[in-house]
Protein backbone atom coordinates (compact mmCIF):
# COMPACT_ATOMS: atom_id res chain seq x y z
CA UNK A 1 0.00 0.00 0.00
CA UNK A 2 1.43 3.29 -1.01
CA UNK A 3 2.58 5.62 1.59
CA UNK A 4 0.80 8.62 0.72
CA UNK A 5 -2.59 6.49 2.01
CA UNK A 6 -0.80 5.90 5.61
CA UNK A 7 -2.35 8.91 6.56
CA UNK A 8 -5.60 7.02 7.17
CA UNK A 9 -4.17 4.69 8.77
CA UNK A 10 -2.70 4.16 12.46
CA UNK A 11 0.96 4.14 12.28
CA UNK A 12 2.94 1.43 13.96
CA UNK A 13 6.49 2.02 14.68
CA UNK A 14 8.91 -0.52 16.25
CA UNK A 15 11.69 1.21 17.64
CA UNK A 16 14.52 -1.31 18.16
CA UNK A 17 18.52 -1.82 17.62
CA UNK A 18 21.45 -2.09 19.66
CA UNK A 19 22.02 -0.64 23.09
CA UNK A 20 23.03 2.16 23.67
CA UNK A 21 22.59 3.19 20.09
CA UNK A 22 20.02 5.96 21.23
CA UNK A 23 16.65 4.01 21.69
CA UNK A 24 16.00 6.95 24.92
CA UNK A 25 16.25 9.68 22.87
CA UNK A 26 13.95 8.15 19.67
CA UNK A 27 10.89 7.40 21.80
CA UNK A 28 11.14 10.79 23.20
CA UNK A 29 11.32 12.32 19.75
CA UNK A 30 8.34 10.61 18.51
CA UNK A 31 6.58 11.56 21.86
CA UNK A 32 6.68 15.14 21.01
CA UNK A 33 5.49 14.59 17.99
CA UNK A 34 2.46 13.03 19.32
CA UNK A 35 2.86 9.47 19.65
CA UNK A 36 1.64 7.48 22.08
CA UNK A 37 4.74 5.84 23.31
CA UNK A 38 4.93 2.03 25.02
CA UNK A 39 8.89 0.92 26.51
CA UNK A 40 9.90 -2.30 27.07
CA UNK A 41 6.46 -4.01 25.65
CA UNK A 42 7.26 -8.23 24.73
CA UNK A 43 6.88 -9.00 21.28
CA UNK A 44 4.29 -11.02 22.10
CA UNK A 45 2.02 -8.66 23.17
CA UNK A 46 2.23 -6.66 19.78
CA UNK A 47 -1.10 -8.34 18.72
CA UNK A 48 -2.96 -7.34 21.19
CA UNK A 49 -1.65 -3.66 21.62
CA UNK A 50 -2.64 -3.93 17.55
CA UNK A 51 -6.06 -4.73 18.51
CA UNK A 52 -6.37 -1.61 21.04
CA UNK A 53 -5.23 0.39 18.51
CA UNK A 54 -8.07 -0.55 16.12
CA UNK A 55 -10.76 -0.29 18.55
CA UNK A 56 -10.21 2.84 19.35
CA UNK A 57 -11.52 4.53 15.89
CA UNK A 58 -8.86 6.71 15.56
CA UNK A 59 -8.54 7.96 18.71
CA UNK A 60 -4.60 6.17 19.16
CA UNK A 61 -3.07 6.98 15.29
CA UNK A 62 0.53 7.50 15.87
CA UNK A 63 1.79 4.60 18.23
CA UNK A 64 5.71 3.47 18.88
CA UNK A 65 6.72 0.62 20.81
CA UNK A 66 10.72 0.10 22.04
CA UNK A 67 11.67 -3.44 22.19
CA UNK A 68 14.63 -4.16 23.77
CA UNK A 69 16.50 -7.53 23.18
CA UNK A 70 15.68 -9.88 26.23
CA UNK A 71 16.11 -13.26 24.91
CA UNK A 72 16.96 -15.61 21.73
CA UNK A 73 13.31 -16.39 20.72
CA UNK A 74 13.11 -12.25 20.94
CA UNK A 75 13.32 -11.77 16.70
CA UNK A 76 11.21 -14.77 15.96
CA UNK A 77 8.56 -13.53 18.56
CA UNK A 78 8.88 -10.04 16.90
CA UNK A 79 8.72 -11.69 13.25
CA UNK A 80 5.40 -13.12 13.85
CA UNK A 81 3.91 -10.48 15.90
CA UNK A 82 4.52 -8.04 12.56
CA UNK A 83 3.26 -10.70 10.15
CA UNK A 84 0.16 -11.26 12.23
CA UNK A 85 -0.46 -7.37 12.47
CA UNK A 86 -0.13 -7.36 8.46
CA UNK A 87 -2.84 -10.01 8.15
CA UNK A 88 -5.22 -9.21 10.21
CA UNK A 89 -5.22 -5.32 10.88
CA UNK A 90 -4.95 -2.23 9.25
CA UNK A 91 -2.23 -0.98 10.34
CA UNK A 92 0.93 0.77 8.91
CA UNK A 93 3.94 -0.76 10.23
CA UNK A 94 7.53 -0.36 10.25
CA UNK A 95 10.75 -0.98 12.03
CA UNK A 96 13.27 1.66 13.13
CA UNK A 97 16.71 0.37 13.77
CA UNK A 98 19.42 2.40 15.96
CA UNK A 99 23.07 1.29 15.36
CA UNK A 100 26.39 2.39 16.02
CA UNK A 101 29.92 1.12 16.00
CA UNK A 102 31.32 -1.25 18.72
CA UNK A 103 33.80 1.33 20.03
CA UNK A 104 31.34 4.33 19.89
CA UNK A 105 29.16 1.75 22.43
CA UNK A 106 32.18 0.73 24.36
CA UNK A 107 32.67 4.29 24.86
CA UNK A 108 29.06 5.32 25.84
CA UNK A 109 28.93 1.89 28.31
CA UNK A 110 32.15 3.32 29.58
CA UNK A 111 30.75 6.94 30.01
CA UNK A 112 27.73 5.58 31.74
CA UNK A 113 29.06 2.88 34.09
CA UNK A 114 26.23 1.02 32.59
CA UNK A 115 26.47 -3.02 32.04
CA UNK A 116 25.54 -4.55 29.00
CA UNK A 117 22.11 -6.77 29.16
CA UNK A 118 24.17 -9.36 27.33
CA UNK A 119 27.67 -9.31 29.37
CA UNK A 120 26.14 -8.18 33.47
CA UNK A 121 29.04 -9.61 34.42
CA UNK A 122 31.96 -9.12 31.61
CA UNK A 123 33.15 -7.17 29.55
CA UNK A 124 31.09 -4.46 27.34
CA UNK A 125 32.31 -5.29 24.26
CA UNK A 126 31.37 -9.27 24.94
CA UNK A 127 27.52 -8.44 25.17
CA UNK A 128 27.94 -6.27 22.30
CA UNK A 129 29.11 -8.84 19.82
CA UNK A 130 26.76 -11.04 20.98
CA UNK A 131 23.35 -8.70 20.68
CA UNK A 132 24.96 -7.39 17.47
CA UNK A 133 24.83 -11.28 16.21
CA UNK A 134 21.57 -11.34 17.49
CA UNK A 135 19.96 -8.54 15.91
CA UNK A 136 21.59 -9.26 12.51
CA UNK A 137 18.00 -10.48 10.97
CA UNK A 138 16.26 -8.13 12.68
CA UNK A 139 18.22 -5.31 10.72
CA UNK A 140 17.81 -6.75 7.39
CA UNK A 141 14.47 -6.37 8.46
CA UNK A 142 14.12 -2.67 9.27
CA UNK A 143 12.07 0.00 7.62
CA UNK A 144 15.18 2.12 8.57
CA UNK A 145 18.38 2.07 9.52
CA UNK A 146 19.66 4.90 11.69
CA UNK A 147 23.49 4.87 12.84
CA UNK A 148 23.99 7.04 15.63
CA UNK A 149 27.75 6.98 15.46
CA UNK A 150 28.30 10.65 14.75
CA UNK A 151 25.23 11.96 16.29
CA UNK A 152 24.89 13.93 19.32
CA UNK A 153 21.50 13.60 21.00
CA UNK A 154 20.22 16.57 19.70
CA UNK A 155 21.25 15.51 15.67
CA UNK A 156 19.48 12.11 16.74
CA UNK A 157 16.51 14.08 17.75
CA UNK A 158 16.27 16.31 14.43
CA UNK A 159 16.81 13.01 12.45
CA UNK A 160 13.56 11.15 14.02
CA UNK A 161 11.97 14.18 13.45
CA UNK A 162 12.86 14.42 10.20
CA UNK A 163 11.27 11.14 9.49
CA UNK A 164 8.22 10.78 11.44
CA UNK A 165 6.80 14.42 10.71
CA UNK A 166 5.52 13.44 7.15
CA UNK A 167 2.55 11.65 9.17
CA UNK A 168 1.55 14.76 10.02
CA UNK A 169 0.90 15.80 5.88
CA UNK A 170 0.33 14.15 2.60
CA UNK A 171 3.33 16.17 1.61
CA UNK A 172 6.79 14.56 0.13
CA UNK A 173 9.38 15.38 2.95
CA UNK A 174 12.53 16.00 1.19
CA UNK A 175 15.96 15.55 3.36
CA UNK A 176 18.79 17.50 2.54
CA UNK A 177 22.35 16.94 4.49
CA UNK A 178 25.65 17.33 3.99
CA UNK A 179 28.40 15.40 5.02
CA UNK A 180 31.99 14.79 4.90
CA UNK A 181 33.26 11.70 3.23
CA UNK A 182 35.91 11.31 5.16
CA UNK A 183 33.66 10.43 8.59
CA UNK A 184 31.51 8.02 6.05
CA UNK A 185 28.95 8.15 3.80
CA UNK A 186 24.78 8.83 5.30
CA UNK A 187 23.68 5.10 5.42
CA UNK A 188 20.06 6.03 5.10
CA UNK A 189 20.32 8.37 1.49
CA UNK A 190 18.54 7.83 -0.74
CA UNK A 191 20.62 9.87 -3.48
CA UNK A 192 24.36 10.57 -2.75
CA UNK A 193 26.43 13.52 -4.85
CA UNK A 194 30.04 13.91 -4.56
CA UNK A 195 30.84 17.59 -4.33
CA UNK A 196 34.79 17.09 -4.41
CA UNK A 197 35.81 18.70 -7.61
CA UNK A 198 34.96 21.90 -6.62
CA UNK A 199 37.62 24.59 -5.76
CA UNK A 200 38.21 23.49 -2.16
CA UNK A 201 37.76 26.74 0.49
CA UNK A 202 39.35 24.63 3.00
CA UNK A 203 43.00 26.14 0.96
CA UNK A 204 41.61 30.01 1.73
CA UNK A 205 43.12 30.49 4.72
CA UNK A 206 40.48 33.54 6.00
CA UNK A 207 37.80 30.79 5.08
CA UNK A 208 39.00 27.90 6.24
CA UNK A 209 37.15 28.43 9.88
CA UNK A 210 34.12 28.80 8.38
CA UNK A 211 31.28 26.44 6.88
CA UNK A 212 29.24 26.73 3.49
CA UNK A 213 25.86 28.48 5.55
CA UNK A 214 28.58 31.70 6.03
CA UNK A 215 27.79 34.26 2.86
CA UNK A 216 31.77 34.68 2.29
CA UNK A 217 32.18 30.78 2.04
CA UNK A 218 29.07 30.27 0.08
CA UNK A 219 29.84 32.90 -1.94
CA UNK A 220 33.08 31.12 -2.90
CA UNK A 221 31.76 27.94 -3.25
CA UNK A 222 29.12 29.33 -6.01
CA UNK A 223 31.20 31.67 -8.34
CA UNK A 224 32.76 29.32 -10.35
CA UNK A 225 31.01 28.04 -13.49
CA UNK A 226 31.79 24.67 -12.50
CA UNK A 227 29.24 25.31 -9.85
CA UNK A 228 26.77 26.50 -11.93
CA UNK A 229 27.03 24.29 -14.66
CA UNK A 230 26.96 21.54 -11.74
CA UNK A 231 23.80 22.86 -9.78
CA UNK A 232 21.94 23.37 -13.16
CA UNK A 233 22.14 19.58 -13.89
CA UNK A 234 21.74 18.58 -10.50
CA UNK A 235 18.07 20.58 -10.60
CA UNK A 236 17.54 19.21 -13.55
CA UNK A 237 17.79 15.50 -12.47
CA UNK A 238 16.20 16.05 -8.63
CA UNK A 239 13.03 17.94 -10.57
CA UNK A 240 12.43 14.92 -12.35
CA UNK A 241 12.97 12.06 -9.53
CA UNK A 242 11.48 13.80 -6.96
CA UNK A 243 7.32 13.65 -8.45
CA UNK A 244 8.55 10.32 -9.47
CA UNK A 245 9.33 8.85 -6.00
CA UNK A 246 6.52 11.12 -4.43
CA UNK A 247 4.63 9.29 -7.60
CA UNK A 248 5.76 5.58 -6.41
CA UNK A 249 4.22 6.27 -2.54
CA UNK A 250 7.68 7.43 -0.90
CA UNK A 251 6.80 9.44 2.16
CA UNK A 252 10.77 10.86 2.22
CA UNK A 253 13.65 11.33 0.01
CA UNK A 254 17.18 11.81 1.60
CA UNK A 255 19.71 13.68 -0.47
CA UNK A 256 23.27 13.53 0.58
CA UNK A 257 25.88 16.17 -0.70
CA UNK A 258 29.61 15.11 0.50
CA UNK A 259 32.77 17.17 -0.13
CA UNK A 260 35.62 15.98 2.10
CA UNK A 261 35.04 17.41 5.30
CA UNK A 262 31.56 17.87 5.19
CA UNK A 263 32.31 21.56 6.29
CA UNK A 264 32.36 24.13 3.26
CA UNK A 265 30.91 22.67 -0.42
CA UNK A 266 28.98 20.68 0.59
CA UNK A 267 27.30 22.71 3.38
CA UNK A 268 26.84 25.82 0.59
CA UNK A 269 25.63 23.02 -2.22
CA UNK A 270 22.84 22.01 0.65
CA UNK A 271 21.58 25.86 1.50
CA UNK A 272 21.14 26.08 -2.17
CA UNK A 273 18.79 23.47 -2.87
CA UNK A 274 17.05 23.49 0.29
CA UNK A 275 16.60 27.25 -0.68
CA UNK A 276 15.46 25.97 -4.75
CA UNK A 277 13.38 22.72 -3.70
CA UNK A 278 12.05 24.65 -0.46
CA UNK A 279 9.85 26.83 -3.07
CA UNK A 280 7.84 23.68 -3.98
CA UNK A 281 4.11 23.09 -2.47
CA UNK A 282 4.01 19.52 -2.50
CA UNK A 283 7.26 18.73 -0.67
CA UNK A 284 8.34 19.71 2.75
CA UNK A 285 12.29 20.51 2.55
CA UNK A 286 14.81 20.32 5.31
CA UNK A 287 18.23 20.78 5.30
CA UNK A 288 20.99 19.66 8.04
CA UNK A 289 24.67 19.35 8.14
CA UNK A 290 26.31 16.55 9.96
CA UNK A 291 29.52 17.30 9.62
CA UNK A 292 30.13 21.46 9.42
CA UNK A 293 30.74 21.69 13.14
CA UNK A 294 33.22 18.91 13.75
CA UNK A 295 36.72 20.78 14.11
CA UNK A 296 34.67 23.53 16.52
CA UNK A 297 35.27 23.44 20.20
Amino acid sequence: MPDQEHTSLANLVIITGMSGAGKSVAVKSLEDLGFFCVDNLPPVLIPKFAELIEQSNGKIAKVALVIDLRGREFFTALSESLNYIKDHFTIHSEILFLDATDSVLVQRYKESRRRHPLAPQGMPLDGIRLERKMLEELKHSATQVVDTSNMKPAQLREKIISRFSHLESSNLSVNITSFGFKYGIPIDADLVFDVRFLPNPHYIEQLRPHTGQDSDVYEYVMKWPETQSFLTKLMDMLHFLIPQYHKEGKSQVIIGIGCTGGKHRSVAISEYLGRMLGTSETETVRVSHRDADRDRP
